[in-house]
């Protein structure tokens, strides 16, 4: 099978599985525990996928599927180790899941991609030529510089007087955090959007695609143009923030995934920068507002009837963890660590 077929139909089965998994639970099991349990495994995935390249040495000489099986195990160790630390430093080993939990893992994700993609996994690939270990210190790193970040921008006085609000968990940081969280979702759909342009223009500026220069400009644009983005949707339109998260940078990060890592960034491949990019990004956000939709028609058949907008956003809520926080690690396991095996032959030695 070969592209676009390839993609549209490897998609297609990782969506109905994830479907499958979702209809396990009821809102409240779902957005808790069932998609927090899974979220602990992003940044690893991460890790594997890029800093590793899906092809660690311990897993260089395994065959398909026992490749995929294996690295997908590490990551759910990795996940195994972190999810109880973070329930007990950030959640207070509550049996409950609070927001500050939740929220603080969303984010954790997004510093494991700034420091894995945008600074290519320095310093730690320069202070270790061991693949493995470098990995191991970014997701490392990621985590510990995510917490002091929570502490310091993360606020929930807005939640004081609700049941879930615990007010010692509450790090009083310095700005609303249900803001905070879409910002910094927003932020990282930057990175995305530089992928489809093959970080042009950047490349025209040799002296910059060296690291650490690289990452640093590279988070500075997403900064300035994640904020303005937050700032017209939020700000200037006045659009409920959860609302601009599920109508901005969650459909257009999913859709990333399917046209750059599903479909192998093969449908515009012919065509050279800037225009790629430009038709890349329309793409990707025409099948990520398309495949939102979707999940958003089948949210009462899968889960329950959600009610939409606040205060309780349950819709909003539901919708991106769905699409990002079960689809999307569902998908880049499928296209990385299989290399959508079965439906594509692995590639013969010689």
């Amino acid at each position: 099978m070969r592209q676009p077929a390839l993609g549209l139909v490897a998609s297609a089965i990782v969506i109905a599985l994830a479907l499958a998994y979702i209809s396990l639970f009821d809102f409240e099991g779902f957005t808790g525990w069932g998609s927090y349990v899974l979220m602990c495994l992003i940044p690893f995935e991460i890790v594997a996928g890029v800093c590793w390249g899906a092809n660690p040495g311990f897993a260089s000489k395994l065959s398909q599927p026992v490749k995929g099986i294996v690295l997908v195990l590490v990551c759910a160790v990795a996940g195994a180790i972190i999810g109880p630390l973070q329930w007990q430093l950030i959640g207070g080993g509550l049996p409950a899941m609070s927001p500050m939990l939740m929220q603080c893992t969303i984010t954790s994700v997004v510093v494991t991609f700034t420091l894995a993609i945008m600074f290519g996994g320095w310093p730690f690939n320069v202070i270790t030529k061991n693949q493995v270990l470098a990995g191991i210190l970014t997701w490392i790193a990621a985590y510990a510089i995510n917490d002091i970040l929570f502490r310091v921008f993360f606020d929930y006085g807005f939640m004081a007087g609700a049941p879930i609000y615990v007010a010692s968990l509450d790090p009083h940081g310095m700005f609303n955090a249900t803001s905070a969280t879409v910002f910094y979702v927003t932020y990282i759909g930057v990175l995305f959007l530089l992928l489809h342009f093959d970080l042009w223009p950047l490349t025209l500026f040799p002296a910059i695609m060296k690291q650490p220069t690289l990452g640093i400009v590279w988070t500075i644009l997403a900064l300035i143009i994640g904020g303005s983005a937050f700032q017209i949707g939020v700000g200037h339109l006045h659009m409920d923030p959860m609302l601009f998260l599920i109508r901005v940078p969650v459909p257009f990060i999913f859709g990333t995934i399917i046209v750059l890592n599903m479909l192998h960034n093969s449908v515009f491949a012919n065509l050279k920068q800037p225009v790629k990019g430009i038709v890349n990004t329309i793409a990707a956000t025409v099948i990520g507002t398309a495949l939102g939709a979707l999940y958003g028609a089948l949210a009462p058949t899968v889960t329950a009837q959600l009610q939409i907008g606040p205060p309780a956003n349950d819709y909003e809520r539901w919708l991106a963890s769905a699409l990002l926080g079960v689809t999307f690690p569902f998908l880049i396991f499928y296209a990385e660590f299989f290399k959508m095996w079965p439906l594509m032959k692995e590639p013969q030695s010689k």
